[in-house]
């Protein structure tokens, strides 16, 4: 196994290509223009990072020597006719660096098209970049890739939240564009197979998926998968990609300046013309991943109830459809959150105990007459409603029942997390957690209410109940926190009075 370079260690691709060469054996290195990007990552700990920015062709050389296979995920979404260049000075000096240090093979992922007439100018980039390295001294993969389909993926994240949020949409000419939509595991196979696949290769190829889909299916087909009522998809010629993407900002989290290269590139057919790539990296024995199952695997943790990822920085993702850290604010599908932080004069143990008990005959330490009102309304929907209680006056357990709640995850001392189970249009979960503080009498009460919408009522949901959300989950800190200190002073511990 040699030694190997990624680039764009911070982007959706490289963030997932690095622990999968690592699985593979590989010695990686990345290089990015802010290491301190890379450190909260899952695998940062296995890897060297090298500062450098791929316009520099110094740090370049220093990046890649000793280097065999080096990945180039880099590429600009910005606005503006400067990106062009930067890009293409950025691929240049990067080949020239490869050719110093005698790299074996450089392997870039581009975009596919075949289109006959004009390209937007990020496609034609992105064209270019590919047509340098080829014509570079040191030999060259390049792969073209039409929309990845993963949690993070921007074009997955358009799709994702188009789907979800509009059930009857008008659409522009560009849904009816057939597109071969690729699964991101298959993408990252495909990278890292050329790690080790021998010979001097240079050359492109297709890649893409088992389906030929129109962006108009993959809404009708993501609805199916993620269990929404069929969508209605009403085409509108004269959008342009301008005001698609101005649309597109406007309707989703996807950011404008995001969302109109994707929409640009979605105007021509991206449809594989070969797959000879086959002949290189074989298909794996179950064949590629389909359309379908592509988007399970990319909803795999909400359907799951895991979106600890998207909020607690002590979970690590374990799969490339998995959330990562440096993924955007908008990708991973809406969150929605309450959170709330109390300091509290009394040790940890208290308010942990104060946490533990939770629910049942003890409460919820706000406003009972609507939590037993939400506990009625779920029951006449034919949900569990408050009626299970609690196993143990006292203790919890992983799997627990509690009231219309269960216990997903407990760590004794610091943290109860548990997930919603009355009938709701989404998924949602509670957080509660306590931390010491420098002085033992004093601790950190923290919670979070999070909730995840399913389709466009689960948006109308969240922000019909967000006021009573202030006025239920606004109190619970205090009381708490003051369960907390007469606990303490009835069990003798050392507590401070008066704030």
């Amino acid at each position: 196994m040699g030694s190997v370079l990624v680039t764009g260690a911070t982007g959706y691709i490289g963030g997932r290509l690095v622990p999968v060469l690592l699985d593979a054996g590989h010695e990686v290195r990345c290089v990015a223009r802010r290491p301190e990007r890379l450190r909260d990552l899952p695998w940062a700990g296995r890897v060297r990072v090298v500062a450098g920015d791929v316009n520099d062709p110094e740090a370049m050389r220093r990046a890649l020597r000793g280097i065999d296979v080096a990945y180039y995920l880099v590429h600009s979404m910005a606005a503006g006719p400067s990106f062009v260049e930067r890009d293409r000075r950025a691929a240049g000096t990067f080949a020239g660096a490869a050719a110093d240090e005698g790299v074996r093979r450089i392997v870039y992922l581009g975009g596919l098209t075949h289109a006959s007439g004009e390209l937007s100018p990020h496609m034609s980039s992105r064209a270019e970049v590919g047509e340098i390295f080829l014509r570079a001294a040191t030999p060259a993969v390049v792969l073209r890739a039409a929309v990845v389909i993963g949690s993070g993926s921007a074009s997955f994240e358009m799709l994702r939240h188009l789907t979800e949020r509009l059930p009857v949409m008008t659409t522009p000419r560009w849904v009816r564009s057939p597109t071969q939509p690729i699964a991101v595991r298959d993408v990252l196979r495909y990278l890292a197979a050329w790690a080790d696949v021998p010979g001097d290769v240079n050359r492109p190829f297709d890649v893409g998926g088992p389906d030929v889909l129109t962006y108009g299916d993959m809404m009708r087909r993501y609805a199916a998968v993620a269990g929404l009522p069929p969508r209605v998809i009403i085409p509108v010629p004269f959008l342009s990609p301008a005001l698609s993407s101005h649309w597109v900002g406007l309707v989703t989290p996807v950011p404008a300046s995001i969302a109109r290269p994707l929409v640009e590139s979605l105007r021509h057919e991206a449809v594989c013309a070969e797959n000879d790539i086959a002949a290189f990296v074989p298909d794996p024995p179950g064949g590629l991943i389909g359309f379908d199952e592509s988007v399970r695997l990319a909803l795999r943790r909400i359907k799951e109830a895991d979106v600890a990822t998207r909020w607690c920085s002590a979970s690590t993702p374990g799969a490339p459809s998995d959330p990562l850290p440096t993924d955007p604010d908008w990708a991973g599908g809406s969150l929605y959150a309450d959170e709330r932080e109390l300091a509290v004069d009394a040790p940890p143990a208290a308010v942990w105990r104060v946490i533990e008990s939770i629910g049942g005959a003890n409460g919820w330490y706000s406003l009972p007459v609507a939590w037993r009102l939400r506990g009625l309304i779920d029951r006449l929907l034919g949900g569990v409603g408050l009626r299970r209680g609690r196993r143990d006056p006292d203790r919890l357990r992983t799997g627990d029942s509690l009231d219309f709640w269960r216990v997903e995850e407990i760590e004794p001392g610091r943290l109860l997390r548990l997930r919603a189970e009355m009938l709701l249009p989404g998924l949602a979960w509670l957080e509660l957690s306590v931390s010491p503080q420098e002085d033992p009498a004093r601790a950190v009460y923290r919670q979070r209410a999070v909730f995840h919408p399913h389709g466009l009522l689960g948006h109308a949901y969240w922000w019909g109940i967000s006021p009573f959300h202030r006025l239920i989950f606004g109190r619970m800190p205090r009381n708490i926190a003051r369960a907390a200190i007469a606990r303490a002073a009835a069990e003798g511990d050392s507590v401070r009075f008066g704030a």
